[in-house]
């Protein structure tokens, strides 16, 4: 397997099959960054096949100065913001304030080794769920969480890719996790007062 080095000179002296290489490498994490911004299989697709394209008219430009990874996210992250500056007119609730939820925590938990159809539907259900949550975030803390917490990159990296300080990026990531376990804990307390009213009618049934 080639180092991305090399695919990075071969494809700048015009060899469309390194490139090739290099999108057949990172599609599925660029894709995976821009499903995350939206949220759907459509835009995702087409807004990761922009980020190639993009890339592949400035790759002369690249110096190597990162990883041809990271310029690739950049890349990638500057056509969603773009994208989302287009079309952004949802309403969001600002994090500007702290959000205060204790010591609360969300924990991972381990998937049975052979889950069933209704264990999968509920998997899928919470899924969308999540992402429906993370698409009411304002797009400047959406892009940083999903920097962080999808695709693992560092503080650094994120703060190079959104051209902001590690200080900004910190505080953005932090603010838009204690949003995020906020609305969870807030949906989890709404469902469990439901239940307990429509236990209360049974039993007096």
């Amino acid at each position: 397997m080639y180092k991305d080095e090399e695919l990075v000179a071969r494809s700048k002296a015009g060899d469309l099959q390194a490139f090739d290489e290099l999108v057949c490498r990172y599609e599925r994490k660029i894709y995976t960054l821009a499903y995350r911004m939206f949220g759907n299989y459509h835009d995702a697709s087409d807004l990761a096949q922009e980020a190639f394209l993009r890339a592949f008219q400035s790759l002369k430009g690249f110096r190597g100065d990162s990883s041809f990874f990271t310029w690739l996210c950049r890349i990638a992250t500057n056509v969603c913001r773009d994208e989302l500056r287009k079309r952004y007119r949802v309403s969001v609730e600002s994090l500007d304030e702290e959000v205060s939820i204790g010591d609360w925590e969300i924990k991972k938990q381990i998937p049975a080794a052979n889950p069933g159809p209704a264990e999968l539907y509920e998997r899928q259900e919470l899924q969308q769920e999540l992402q429906d949550l993370i698409n009411t975030l304002a797009p400047e803390f959406r892009m940083a969480l999903i920097l962080r917490d999808i695709q693992g990159q560092s503080y650094e990296e994120i703060a190079e890719q959104l051209e902001c300080s590690l200080g900004t990026v910190k505080s953005r990531i932090s603010r838009a996790r204690s949003y995020l376990k906020e609305k969870i804990l807030t949906q989890q307390a709404q469902v469990d007062q439901r239940e307990q009213i429509s236990q209360r009618k049974r039993l007096s049934i």
